[in-house]
């Protein structure tokens, strides 16, 4: 089984990272670690270095870090709310690492911000043109972060133009979007994450009915969004397989096919 998505570099783990990880190596699961910003970006690297085996690593740089007003906080923390001025030429220097399958987590994030800010909207879409243009220098996928206003697809619908040109695997973590949005999406080649959350919301169920298996992956988010029946919990990769148990409940498959399917998925995208 594959977590596509987590931070187990990030502190939340400085007690006990070795025991999470042997964790989801009993569970069979493996894992892609994501860079945030440059220096977690190495740190992922790091770690993939560790475990080459069973982590592999992506290095990019989160639309929140762009301005200091919409970063948040959570009380798992993993990094300090900082706003750090962006390079692409340092994220040159590490993109090219043998354990690096994915450039990201980058995109925008209208979560926290006024819809009015174009200032900031601006500098998050300057951040991940880049981060686009990197991939396609080294042929890597995107791992996308895009999150939209309350009750809003705005995010995405700025996001549509930025990558409908970008021929590489396009991955949207998290993804919160409408039914209306995924299948514009889909339509330019987009592969989509879903975590902890759908276990214990119905928000998403229409949406990962309507998907193929083809282009849905697992993910946790780790640290954050556990899944039941572990919330109140710190969020680890090893349950990821909630998730998996809750797609395969969804589609009205079994949960062999979803682990199976999403493997083959992880293979393609990635190449691992």
């Amino acid at each position: 089984m594959f977590d596509s998505h987590t931070h187990i570099h990030f502190p939340a783990y400085d007690k006990d990272r070795d025991e999470t990880i042997k964790r989801a190596k009993e569970a069979e699961v493996k894992m892609i670690t994501v860079g945030t910003n440059l220096e977690t970006s190495r740190e992922a690297i790091k770690i993939a270095e560790k475990y080459p085996d069973d982590i592999w690593a992506t290095v990019g740089f989160h639309p929140s870090h762009v301005s200091s007003e919409n970063w948040y906080f959570d009380k798992n923390e993993m990094q300090k709310p900082i706003h750090e001025a962006f390079h692409i030429d340092n994220f040159k220097e590490i993109a090219t690492h043998s354990k690096v399958v994915a450039i990201g987590e980058c995109g925008l994030d209208y979560f926290r911000i006024r819809k009015d800010d174009l200032k900031i909207k601006d500098s998050q879409k300057k951040a991940f043109v880049e981060q686009i243009e990197l991939a396609r220098q080294f042929q890597k996928p995107l791992m996308i972060h895009c999150r939209p206003s309350k009750n809003s697809d705005d995010a995405y619908e700025d996001l549509m133009p930025l990558v409908k040109d970008f021929n590489l695997s396009k991955i949207i973590h998290f993804y919160v979007g409408s039914l209306n949005t995924t299948k514009d999406l889909l339509k330019i080649g987009c592969s989509f994450t879903f975590g902890g959350v759908i276990t214990f919301v119905r928000d998403y169920d229409e949406v990962i009915k309507f998907l193929p298996i083809e282009n849905i992956l697992l993910e946790t988010d780790a640290p954050y969004v556990t899944p039941e029946p572990h919330r109140g919990q710190r969020n680890e990769p090893a349950y990821v397989v909630e998730v998996a148990k809750k797609i395969a409940e969804l589609k009205n498959i079994s949960l062999e096919e979803v682990i199976q399917r999403t493997n083959e998925n992880n293979k393609i995208i990635f190449g691992i």
